[in-house]
């Protein structure tokens, strides 16, 4: 499979797709997504809590602890569903007065491993020169 899906850098990154068979279902399909992740994220990693925001304008969070976002970004069908540090004000004043990005960072490597597996079915094999994805099926 060979496409592209934005996601913010320097997060950690699974793969999955979302099949929508006709247009007019795609909103129906979308909200369950995000239901969907909300749920599977809230029970893997249960300091998440929900939250509704933006990283830029295409990558949606859905959830956020002390120390980082955890979302999904889409495009024709595919789906990233990624974690990465926080970015926000509040987070950046917090992390001032008792530099929290360390600890965010060593969170992440510690949960990167069961993150990928729960919510990746597809692998990045690499990118072409125009910058389109390739992707393959995880093998189970």
């Amino acid at each position: 499979m060979g496409r592209s899906v934005s996601y913010p850098s320097g997060a950690i990154v699974a793969f999955t797709v979302l099949e929508v068979e006709n247009d007019d279902d795609w909103d129906f399909e979308y909200e369950w997504l995000r239901e969907d992740l909300r749920e599977r994220a809230g029970q893997a990693f249960p300091s998440l809590i929900a939250h509704d925001g933006w990283r830029g304008r295409e990558d949606r969070i859905l959830m956020r602890n002390a120390y980082a976002d955890f979302g999904v970004s889409v495009y024709a069908g595919l789906v990233a569903v990624w974690i990465v540090e926080r970015d926000d004000d509040a987070y950046w004043d917090a992390d001032w007065r008792t530099a929290r990005s360390p600890r965010a960072q060593r969170w992440l490597s510690q949960i990167a491993p069961r993150f990928e597996a729960l919510f990746g079915d597809y692998v990045c094999l690499g990118h072409m020169s125009n910058g389109e994805g390739v992707y393959a099926k995880r093998v189970a």
